[in-house]
C-alpha cells in the first residue's frame, strides 16, 4: 500500500508521519508511506493524506505552487476514487472556499465555506479562539467505516478559529461544541477529513488512521 502524504508546505509532518507509521504497525499494515511534492507519485498513490495547518490561503497557495499537484489530488481522489483523509486545514481545503484572509477557492469536493467561529458561552460572552484542546465528539454509532471502534464522547484535539459554514447534512459526519455545534468531520464517498489533528488526538486519532488504512470505500 502507498500511502502518499501531500506536502502543502504548512509544516507539521513529521507528527503525521509518526502517527501514520505507528497506525499501520498496530494495524498490521505493510504501507509505504512517504511525504511527497512530485504529482506523478500523488497520481499513483493507494491512499492520500493532506496534512494543513495556519492559514486556508496560505495552504491552498502551497497547493498551487507545485505545477500539477491539485490536478494529481483531483485525478487521484476524484477518477481514481481513492481513499482521501484531510486533516485540519487540508481537511477546510475540500469545501468549496475559505475567508481566511480573503476568499480563496478550496477543492469544491464538499458544500460550504470556511467561515471566522464566534462561540459564545452561556451568558453570551465570546468564547476565547482559537478553540485550542480536547473536545468531545458527537456522531451516530456505526455512521462511518473510519470511526469503527469509537464512541461518542471520545475526545479529540482541535486547534482552529474558522469552521465549516454551510454544509449538507448528510456530508457531516461529527460534530463538537464550543458554544455551539462545531463541524469535526466530514465526507463523502471515498473522501473523509477531520477539523481536529488526529496525529495529536492520541487513541482516537491513532484508531481512526488504522481505519483509515483499512477503509475500502
Amino acid at each position: 500500500m502507498k500511502v502518499a502524504v501531500v506536502d502543502p508546505g504548512s509544516g507539521n509532518l513529521a507528527s503525521v508521519l509518526r502517527a501514520l507509521h505507528r497506525a499501520a504497525r498496530d494495524g498490521g499494515h505493510a504501507a509505504e508511506i512517504t511525504v511527497e511534492t512530485r504529482p506523478e507519485a500523488v497520481a499513483k498513490a493507494d491512499r492520500l493524506v493532506l496534512p494543513g495547518q495556519g492559514a486556508f490561503a496560505a495552504c491552498r497557495h502551497g497547493l498551487d505552487a507545485m505545477p500539477g499537484m491539485v490536478e494529481a489530488v483531483r485525478e487521484a481522489a476524484g477518477r481514481r476514487a481513492v481513499p482521501f483523509l484531510g486533516i485540519c486545514v487540508g481537511m477546510q481545503l475540500m469545501v468549496e472556499r475559505g475567508l481566511e484572509h480573503g476568499t480563496t477557492p478550496g477543492l469544491g469536493w464538499i458544500a460550504g465555506e470556511m467561515a471566522p467561529m464566534d462561540p459564545r458561552g452561556t451568558a453570551g460572552q465570546p468564547l476565547p479562539l482559537p478553540q485550542m484542546g480536547w473536545n468531545a465528539l458527537d456522531f451516530a454509532p456505526g455512521a462511518h467505516p473510519v470511526l469503527a471502534g469509537l464512541e461518542p464522547g471520545d475526545h479529540a484535539y482541535f486547534v482552529h478559529s474558522y469552521a465549516l459554514a454551510g454544509g449538507r447534512p448528510e456530508e457531516i459526519l461529527a460534530t463538537t461544541d464550543y458554544g455551539g455545534p462545531v463541524v469535526a468531520i466530514i465526507g463523502r464517498d471515498n473522501l473523509f477529513g477531520t477539523q481536529f489533528h488526529v496525529e495529536k488526538s492520541q487513541f482516537t486519532g491513532l484508531r481512526m488512521l488504522a481505519n483509515f488504512l483499512s477503509w475500502r470505500p
